[in-house]
């Protein structure tokens, strides 16, 4: 357990990179389109309930607000 919370920290520390998924907010998921010095631009219409939320098709995330799911 201990391991496995160390390597989200881990994960929170690193930088995204153009096409990771990334998680923030309440679970909403995106892909990065481009990574800025303090934040990233994201693309959230990968999400399977994108419809039914009724937010903005991208928005800008703080590096330090969101994890890496997939990169």
């Amino acid at each position: 357990m201990v391991s496995s919370i160390v390597e989200k920290e881990r994960i929170r520390m690193t930088k995204a990179e153009v096409g990771n998924i990334i998680e923030f907010k309440d679970g909403l998921r995106g892909i990065v389109e481009k990574v800025n010095e303090n934040s990233v631009i994201v693309d959230l219409t990968i999400m399977e309930n994108f419809d039914d939320l009724e937010v903005e098709e991208k928005t800008v995330v703080n590096h330090k607000n969101y994890i890496i799911l997939h990169a």
